[in-house]
């Protein structure tokens, strides 16, 4: 029998903790390295890439808005990951999120249901003197209550904005649905019913169009559907919208990026909102929604399952190919010739980078389009920050405000002109531009 005699024995035992120090700094150098990838801290910050045609107004807006130009940098140690942005706008929204003093009005549909929104008064005069409203549409299953919505608010109004905040139809909690239907993807007829009733009962404002995430979907397809809803809009802005639900269906059931994930928690929270007025669904005479869809819908993992066993049938889509080709803006967008802002950021885990070539070329044919994209930011984070705790407002809320302002002005220094001739709207362009060049 082999054993080992006392020179190998002395030698193994001084050779032992120089071993284990050696693991000690591999294991180290692992949870270092793999916190430098996962946090993403070897990447550079960057001003946003913008795409745009080069006109009058291109050229303004690119001198008017500094952070079209300037470096994004978010919080240095957890800001360049998309997944934690992402997470700590799905967590709080916002930090210490204001509480601003609104009043909910309600609009009774042609088809039963009951719009809702909230309307903000502005906190003192625009800058340019005009009465301006913000018509607001927020993400999916969100309403005016949410912290980031708050936010926004409050700095808008600070600015001389009056904002008026779709409530999506079954996403305020204790409030029952009085038709069996909710808010759907593209379903433009609450924000219709909430900007004519901004445009009735206030003839002398002006609007202004913005969407978060779906919530940007709607409103690119509501300017779209009719030219007549584009009436007295000064601009549209959305922000992290994926513009074809038909061609972002397969990228959200693959993992690169975690969006299958996501895709499961997002479905989940959609299921538990739709099961909150299972009882309102189930008793309404008319509605097309029964047990058997409610079994499928608490076995669904997916947004696509949920779609396709409940939302498409709140307006009788007879597949949910259909349901998502009817209901994206991708059809749409082109038809908006008002002033438009579209962003997203490449490290958003929610959006597949191949949905990004729908902006970008829009805003290469169309000369109203700017496409901002950030190379960080994640899904409606845009935190911005020093080190480790972030500011209460993010670069996002600063940006919207800050590019409809300029295009305030812009509006307030047009020459009286024709809008309604392509001809003479660019004559305007070029003439507004060399007067505030001036």
């Amino acid at each position: 029998m082999a054993t080992l005699d006392d020179g190998h024995i002395h030698t193994l035992s001084s050779e032992l903790p120089a071993m284990f120090d050696g693991v000690k700094l591999a294991a180290v150098a692992t949870v270092l390295y793999v916190i430098v990838r996962c946090l993403n801290l070897k990447s550079t910050t960057a001003s946003p890439e913008v795409s745009y045609q080069n006109t009058p107004l291109s050229r303004y807006l690119l001198k008017a808005c500094p952070l079209l130009t300037k470096e994004y940098i978010p919080p240095l140690l957890w800001g360049k990951s998309g997944h934690l942005q992402t997470a700590l706008y799905g967590k709080m929204g916002r930090v210490n999120t204001p509480t601003p003093c609104g009043v909910r009005k309600f609009l009774p549909m042609q088809d039963g249901a009951t719009a809702s929104f909230d309307l903000f008064e502005a906190l003192g005069e625009h800058s340019t003197g005009d009465d301006i409203t913000m018509v607001i549409c927020p993400g999916i299953g969100n309403h005016s209550e949410k912290n980031y919505i708050r936010t926004f608010v409050d700095h808008s109004q600070r600015q001389g904005y009056r904002c008026a905040v779709l409530n999506h139809l079954g996403a305020l909690p204790n409030v029952e649905l009085t038709s069996p239907r909710m808010f759907t993807y593209g379903c433009t007829w609450e924000f219709a019913a909430m900007v004519n009733y901004i445009k009735r009962t206030l003839p002398d404002t002006l609007l202004v169009v913005v969407g978060f995430s779906l919530g940007g979907n709607i409103v690119c397809k509501f300017l779209g559907e009719n030219r007549s809803n584009q009436d007295r809009v000064l601009c549209c802005a959305s922000v992290c919208q994926g513009y074809s639900a038909l061609r972002a269906q397969e990228t959200f059931l693959q993992w690169d990026q975690c969006r299958r994930l996501y895709n499961f928690v997002l479905a989940d929270n959609m299921k538990k909102l739709i099961l909150s007025h299972r009882n309102s669904l189930l008793s309404m005479n008319s509605s097309n929604i029964g047990d058997a869809e409610f079994s499928k819908l608490i076995a669904a993992t997916s947004l696509m399952q949920i779609d396709d066993s409940i939302m498409r049938k709140f307006h009788g889509y007879d597949s949910v190919k259909e349901y998502y080709e009817k209901e994206s803006c991708v059809h749409y967008i082109h038809k908006v010739t008002v002033p438009l802002l579209l962003v997203n950021s490449s490290d958003d885990p929610l959006i597949h980078q191949s949905l990004l070539s729908i902006p970008r070329t829009l805003s290469e044919k169309m000369p109203n389009v700017i496409f901002a994209l950030t190379q960080h930011g994640g899904h409606l984070g845009f935190f911005e920050g020093d080190v480790l705790f972030p500011q209460p407002l993010t670069w996002i809320d600063k940006f919207i405000v800050q590019y409809t302002d300029a295009i305030c002005h812009w509006e307030k220094n047009r020459p009286d002109c024709q809008r309604s001739s392509q001809q003479d709207t660019n004559s305007c362009l070029q003439s507004t531009g060399a007067k505030l060049s001036g």
